[in-house]
């Protein structure tokens, strides 16, 4: 029996070495690829003109770096753009911050909206569905609070809609600025491994994404795949835009831009939980794919070999030759995305790859979700459901 189960641990050994020495090239070729830089860059538009644009910046609550993070949409090189901060509580911590900056750079730049619109379980669509109420332009920037930009974001974002055959625009995101251990935890599991992961299910046709923390689209795309109240009952409503943009013909731009999200995590608990959370978000979104990434787990997996084994030398080189290829690999992917941050904690990488097997497997055992404090039930297709409803 031990025997089997050493021959069962090298099979992600194995693959997971192999793919993640196949995740740098593919992470090379992406960040290669010629994109469209906003900085100093003419129209693409009809005439040369950019398109007036409303950014729409759903808000929750009091987050680290909120100003910062907000400003930076609102001092953008973009000739005529509104940003929509949106709010669902009167009392929510976050207003009076909005109302500074709505007069630091004007009404005419800055809406505040304050509306309690349920569409549905999901509290971001229903926060955006109050920002879209105030939605002066066609062109719309879906852009989470959370995110801290870079003054060419909105041209880099807006210019592949120029092409009619494009329904949505998504650049990437790296997480930044992580302070306490288990923020970098958080980092890691977004810049080593989710980010790498779906650059390599791009490149390679595997499967193809949308990504919430921004997404540029016309207002009449989302129109077309049935509007934000439709979204309101989905877990995962960036992914759900995504299918059905795809689904009606258009094509979804992947841009080779970095955008930059400021992780915040007050607890460890809160750290899991959102850990768990992720989980689950991918494995409604894909789930197939999901399950195959235990396959891809080495360090884990050669670690448990090395267990098997009594700590032999066999054991023990399995485990090394995994440890450094996984490292070694990682390093050189984050070079390729300029994240100097996550190179700086690859230190606690073993560690986030021992937890994320945890979490993996929860994300197919637990079936609720908790979404800012309350539980939900997940049900199969990616819906949410109140627990109380529920029993």
């Amino acid at each position: 029996m031990t025997e089997l189960l050493q021959w069962l641990c090298l099979i992600p050994v194995i693959g997971g070495s192999v793919y993640g020495l196949l995740c740098v090239p593919a992470a090379l070729r992406f960040c290669r690829r010629k994109g469209r830089d906003g900085s100093g860059a003419g129209s693409p538009f009809p005439g040369g003109v950019w398109p007036q644009v409303t950014v729409l910046k759903p808000v929750y609550g009091l987050e680290k770096n909120l100003q910062e993070n907000l400003r930076s949409i609102c001092l953008q090189d973009y000739p005529d753009y509104q940003v929509v901060f949106s709010a669902q509580r009167q009392d929510d911590p976050a207003i009076p911050l909005l109302q500074e900056i709505q007069r630091e750079f004007g009404a005419a730049r800055v809406t505040v909206v304050v509306k309690n619109i349920q569409a549905g379980m999901n509290g971001k669509v229903n926060n955006l569905m109050g920002g879209l109420t105030e939605a002066k332009h066609e062109i719309l920037v879906i852009s989470d609070s959370d995110i801290l930009l870079k003054a060419d974001y909105l041209k880099t974002v807006v210019a592949p809609l120029a092409d009619p055959a494009v329904g949505a625009v998504n650049p990437l995101f790296k997480a930044i600025r992580a302070d306490r251990w288990y923020e970098k935890l958080e980092l890691l599991s977004m810049n080593a491994d989710f980010i790498p992961s779906a650059v390599f299910a791009h490149m390679t046709g595997a499967a193809d994404f949308c990504m919430g923390q921004s997404i540029a689209m016309r207002r009449e795309t989302l129109e077309a795949i049935g509007g934000l109240e439709s979204l309101g009952e989905y877990l995962v409503e960036d992914y759900e835009i995504g299918r059905r943009i795809r689904r009606s013909g258009k094509k979804m731009a992947i841009l080779p831009y970095f955008i930059e999200a400021v992780v915040d995590l007050k607890s460890v608990s809160q750290w899991w939980s959102h850990q768990v959370y992720w989980d689950q978000n991918t494995r409604v979104a894909r789930p197939g794919g999901f399950f195959a990434t235990v396959l891809t787990r080495s360090v884990p997996f050669a670690l448990l070999y090395a267990i098997l084994r009594l700590g032999d030398p066999i054991g023990v080189g399995v485990f090394a030759v995994a440890f450094s290829v996984r490292h070694i690999t990682v390093a050189a992917i984050l070079g390729a995305f300029r994240d100097r941050e996550g190179v700086r904690n690859l230190g606690l990488l073993p560690l986030r790859d021992l937890l994320g097997l945890v979490s993996w497997a929860l994300a197919f055992t637990q079936r609720t979700v908790i979404w800012r404090g309350a539980e939900f039930v997940l049900t199969r297709n990616g819906r949410l459901i109140p627990r109380e409803a529920r029993s």
